[in-house]
């Protein structure tokens, strides 16, 4: 999965399309993402100390990775990133629409000897 946190991302498909948001957080192993503001539910809690009201709080649910896609900075449209090696030997994650760099994915290793 190339989506980080903090990446400005666009909902594709489901109740929130077309909308955009901020990843607060990426759960590789599940495939998932949480986006700020967007796929909100609704959580029913009973009373307690901690809450001492009750009743429904709304909270971001995580939503599968493939119904977001992450906007270009530089065009402001939605893309799809690729992975690119540099010539001093670093991965680099870049926007496959205009080509611009998007955050370096692992740094050059040393040569050895």
């Amino acid at each position: 999965m190339l989506i980080k946190e903090q990446d400005l991302v666009e909902i594709i498909s489901g109740k929130d399309k077309g909308q955009r948001g901020v990843v607060l957080s990426v759960d590789r192993d599940a495939n998932k993402v949480v986006v700020e503001g967007l796929n909100r539910i609704y959580k029913h809690v009973k009373r307690s100390q901690r809450n001492p009201q009750g009743g429904r709080l709304s909270k971001e649910a995580p939503l599968d990775a493939s119904k977001v896609m992450l906007v270009c900075p530089k065009t402001s449209k939605r893309t799809r990133v690729g992975v690119r090696i540099e010539a001093d030997g670093s991965k680099v994650r870049y926007s496959k629409k205009s080509g611009e760099k998007l955050g370096v994915v692992s740094p050059a290793k040393a040569a050895k000897g």
